[in-house]
């Protein structure tokens, strides 16, 4: 899991800067204002998670496969997937459709939150968290 969560933080960051630079250079005279405001709702939602990710990636390796780790990596993927994804298709299409699809990209934002919430009054409960921080010192 480490290793599919930072390759996805890292591509999420990469496509935020790149839909970023595109919003503000190429589609900026071709497109209404609306359509590059969602634009940038979708860069800044997925730039948001990518730190969410690498501490999601940071626990899997330091601490094993924990349930709530492991919950919140999935929500956290296909959320910004489905919620910064939507928004870039609605943005660069116009097809209100795409507008469907965001708020569960949101849920599971959401529940990636929750997840990560869960993971680490877990982990800080039975002393792993201190442990990982020796390890990673």
């Amino acid at each position: 899991m480490t290793r599919w969560m930072l390759v996805l933080a890292s591509l999420y960051g990469f496509l935020g800067v790149a839909f970023g630079a595109f919003g503000a250079h190429a589609l900026k005279e071709k497109v209404p204002p609306e359509r590059l405001e969602r634009l940038e709702l979708a860069v800044r939602y997925a730039f948001f998670h990518v730190p969410a990710l690498l501490a999601v990636a940071w626990l899997a390796s330091a601490c094993g496969g924990e349930l709530f780790v492991t919950i919140a990596g999935w929500a956290f993927g296909l959320g910004v997937l489905l919620f910064s994804g939507s928004l870039v298709v609605l943005a660069l299409t116009g097809n209100r459709r795409w507008g469907a699809v965001t708020p569960f990209g949101g849920v599971l934002l959401l529940v990636g939150w929750l997840a990560l919430a869960g993971a680490g009054w877990t982990i800080a409960a039975t002393g792993e968290f201190s442990t990982a921080l020796d390890s990673a010192c």
